[in-house]
């Protein structure tokens, strides 16, 4: 699953995002007849009627694998696309709906690969409207109560909303890092002792509808292989982080996508070997307390030795077993303390659409990280950042996630500056853009119906006034966004 072409960007002038309003629908659906009608013109049954269709003339293709098409009619017909190519190949009816795009660009509508909608439930209900309001048209949560985000996805299905795909709690181990005991770690994460109850939760969270699993850091090698082996069976894809046990060219092979570029760290450093056996010795031998504490004091006291210890050549070992494994680096989390995005000049305005008691405890955080600023220690946010060109070289796939809301990730705005982020880091901008339409859909095997802008595609689309191609930023120019073959405002 190697990443595809690499394309060169060039620097221009940032472009805000727009300020929408509340999403509605502005398009309306009626009832479909035959693909071979919509691009043939063969005669209508007198009996039918045909559904009306969206052209959008003269507008310039952004595609993800093929680049800049100048001047194309996209034609939509209910959630599809059913044509692409030069205007006026299709006639349009009375009933269709014209466009004139002309010096506009089309690219296909984003993915988040990384959000949490449970996280903090005071914001669940806003997040749909905003990830839409900045042209993510799907999300996969990473964590959350499988049944919540059932309920959730159920109660959104006649709205305007993403598409979101979810792989219920967090599977961890014995010690559950994230299981409610206060705001820092809400119940997100579920325990999972051995082979049986791997089975059990994983055939539990299939038949609730959950879209692939997600593996988490206290769980134990034998019971991750049960789980990897579960999914198999259900056929379900494995997000994961790397196991506090394990080491990411061991674990990450067996998952379609790893989180975070979390403990790459410590199986690229020359001393991995011993780093490893203290971890797994500190695991073992903790009986009482919190798995949140234990993560977090294994992070602290081995990450940043780990980096200083880095071999290059051991780290090619390791990076050359992930050329199957999409990485989802989530940078804009992990350089949140050093690059402080909410320092940016767009921010306070992006921040008003959250709740206020939302934004009044995101504020107060922000004062406080100000004030102990000088104390922060940077490493990880280099070491992230320098390990997406590593990536690249040795041909890792990579994907584009926030964790939004977590560290002041506003839904849907953060991904545009995830996307400046990869592009920083030594993407192209047709890289980024594909780490965010194509390597999402491929993760769940919809890469034949998301993702890019030809005949049969989910008519989910952006429209922007600037070329994302010259400059990733233009990725924020958003005229309006197609969700499902309907505008939303």
């Amino acid at each position: 699953m190697k990443e595809q072409i690499p394309t060169k960007h060039t620097s221009g002038a940032p472009t805000p995002v727009n300020n929408f309003l509340h999403p509605r629908l502005i398009t309306k659906t009626l009832l479909t007849v035959g693909l071979c009608c919509a691009l043939l013109g063969c005669a209508k049954n007198p009996d039918t009627q045909e559904s009306p269709k969206i052209m959008i003339n003269n507008v310039n293709v952004v595609d993800p694998v093929d680049g800049l098409i100048a001047q194309q009619q996209v034609v939509i017909q209910e959630d599809k696309i059913v044509y692409v190519g030069p205007i006026d190949k299709i006639k349009a009816a009375d009933s269709d709906t014209i466009i004139d795009a002309t010096g506009q660009f089309l690219m296909p509508g984003l993915w988040d690969m990384h959000v949490h909608f449970l996280y903090d439930e005071a914001l669940t209900d806003t997040m749909p409207e905003l990830f839409l309001r900045y042209g993510v048209t799907s999300v996969r949560d990473t964590g959350g109560d499988v049944k919540k985000l059932a309920a959730l996805r159920e109660a959104l299905k006649d709205t305007p909303a993403p598409r979101i795909y979810f792989s219920g709690p967090l599977l961890d181990g014995e010690f559950v890092i994230y299981d409610g005991g206060d705001p820092s770690r809400p119940p997100l994460g579920a325990s999972v002792l051995n082979a049986e109850s791997a089975m059990k939760t994983v055939s539990a969270l299939k038949i609730a509808g959950a879209d692939f699993i997600k593996i988490y850091e206290l769980i134990d090698p034998a019971t991750y292989n049960s789980l990897a082996a579960a999914a198999k069976e259900f056929d379900m894809p494995i997000a994961s982080h790397v196991p506090l046990m394990m080491t990411a060219d061991v674990a990450g092979p067996i998952a379609g996508s790893m989180e975070h570029l979390r403990n790459i760290e410590l199986a690229c450093a020359a001393n991995w070997q011993e780093l490893l056996t203290q971890r797994q010795a500190a695991i073992t031998g903790f009986t009482e307390g919190l798995g949140y504490t234990l993560r977090s004091d294994l992070h602290s006291a081995q990450r940043i030795p780990a980096i200083n210890a880095y071999d290059e050549t051991r780290c090619n070992e390791v990076l050359d077993t992930l050329t199957n494994t999409i990485q989802v680096p989530t940078l804009r989390l992990n350089t949140i303390l050093m690059l402080k995005p909410f320092e940016r000049p767009d921010w306070p305005s992006a921040a008003t659409a959250l709740p206020q008691k939302v934004l009044e405890n995101w504020q107060a955080s922000i004062a406080m990280l100000d004030a102990n600023s000088l104390g922060i220690d940077h490493t990880f946010a280099n070491w992230s950042q320098f390990l997406i060109a590593r990536l690249l070289e040795r041909g890792v796939p990579i994907g584009a996630g926030t964790d939004a809301p977590i560290g002041f990730g506003i839904p849907g705005y953060s991904l545009h500056t995830e996307l400046e982020l990869l592009v920083a880091g030594g993407m192209s901008t047709r890289q980024a853009i594909y780490s965010a339409t194509m390597t999402p859909a491929k993760f769940l095997g919809l890469e034949d119906t998301m993702g890019q802008i030809k005949v049969g595609m989910a008519a989910d689309l952006v429209l922007l006034s600037e070329n994302p191609l010259e400059n990733i930023e233009h990725s924020r120019s958003i005229i309006n966004v197609m969700s499902r073959g309907l505008w939303v405002e």
